[in-house]
């Protein structure tokens, strides 16, 4: 399976909030609610304004199967409003998912081995990510699989999360 990845644009909104919707419900499938809720993103005005809002604050790219939608991020020069920025320059990964169709064959690993690539291609040492501490830290555990190291953790209401960051 050849996964390509090209950068996206505001235009690509549906197919982001594709692979979201189909992220929320491979997790709810799996019993996992906290992460992402139960609702679909492109169902709730309020996430399709955020993810909107990241995609323009930064560069959307895309993982593709064939021409199939199969992942997506967005890399931010900061994170989102809940985290603080470090005190360096920085990439952020954002609205990481990959569709469940795809799920199990190394689209997130492709797209962050691209945000790696991308971030030195800026001229930056710093990539860092922020993700669901809950569920036994199994997403937790995927990123420290992909070279990230765990700092901080935050809680957003009652949703743990943990950041993490890489030198690149």
């Amino acid at each position: 399976m050849a996964i390509s990845i090209r950068k996206g644009g505001a235009e690509d909104l549906p197919a982001v909030l594709g692979v979201l919707d189909s992220a929320v419900v491979w997790l709810n499938g799996r019993g996992i609610t906290a992460q992402w809720g139960t609702e679909p993103f492109s169902g709730r005005l309020k996430a399709v304004k955020q993810v909107e809002d990241t995609m323009a604050a930064g560069d959307p790219w895309l993982a593709e199967v064939d021409g199939v939608p199969a992942g997506t991020m967005t890399l931010t020069p900061h994170p989102g409003q809940y985290v603080e920025p470090a005190d360096e320059p920085e990439v952020y990964v954002r609205l990481l998912a990959t569709d469940a169709r795809f799920h199990g064959q190394g689209v997130g690993a492709a797209l962050l081995a691209h945000a790696v690539e991308e971030t030195r291609r800026r001229g930056v040492s710093l990539l860092r990510v922020d993700c669901f501490a809950g569920g036994e830290g199994r997403l937790v555990e995927y990123y420290e699989a992909r070279g990230f190291t765990r700092t901080e953790t935050f809680t957003v209401g009652d949703w743990p999360g943990q950041i993490l960051e890489q030198r690149v």
